[in-house]
């Protein structure tokens, strides 16, 4: 039986990449590089990109359909884990490499706190997924879909906040018991 305690332990689960990232390191930029980080949507004193938020904003918009039109729950169903390098990598992004090269050379104290933000996000909606899965009733996808949206909203505000140099990434404050 799925239960609030299961999901949480599901999504405190590490998810990994296939691929590997090289260790970050931190490179002072010069206003040339800010100026070409700036123009690539990459806010230059963190070296992230919000577009990879689209991932997780893609996966909540169809768990939010779910309660009106339970076949959503199908469409939710085709959505699959990326790590940042792996959303780019699949992206028509016109500066992914950049976006890339910034994430890798990212302060290593913001691009933890980004990670763990998006490992949870991950490790929600991967939980959420299995469920609905296994899942007979409409009622419960409902149920699940519900949840897993009132859990990722928050994240992903915060992963925002971290995108954007606000490094206050309190996960558990955020997480409705």
């Amino acid at each position: 039986m799925l239960t609030v305690e299961w999901m949480n332990a599901t999504a405190a689960t590490e998810v990994r990449s296939d691929r590997p990232m090289p260790p970050p390191t931190t490179v002072p930029i010069d206003e040339a590089r800010a100026a070409q980080l700036r123009a690539a949507n990459i806010n230059p004193r963190t070296g992230l990109a919000t577009d990879y938020l689209n991932h997780f904003n893609e996966a909540i918009m169809l768990l939010e359909m779910v309660p009106d039109m339970p076949e959503c729950a199908e469409d939710f169903l085709t959505w699959t884990p990326l790590s940042y390098a792996e959303h780019f990598w699949a992206s028509n992004f016109k500066a992914r490499d950049l976006a890339i090269e910034a994430y890798e050379c990212a302060d290593p104290k913001v691009r933890a706190d980004f990670d763990k933000l998006t490992t949870t996000m991950t490790s929600i909606l991967t939980a959420v997924g299995k469920a609905m899965r296994e899942a007979q009733q409409d009622k419960t996808r409902s149920t699940l879909a519900e949840q897993a949206t009132a859990w990722v909203k928050p994240l992903v505000a915060l992963a925002g906040g971290v995108i954007n140099g606000n490094s206050d990434t309190d996960i558990e404050a955020v997480m409705p018991n």
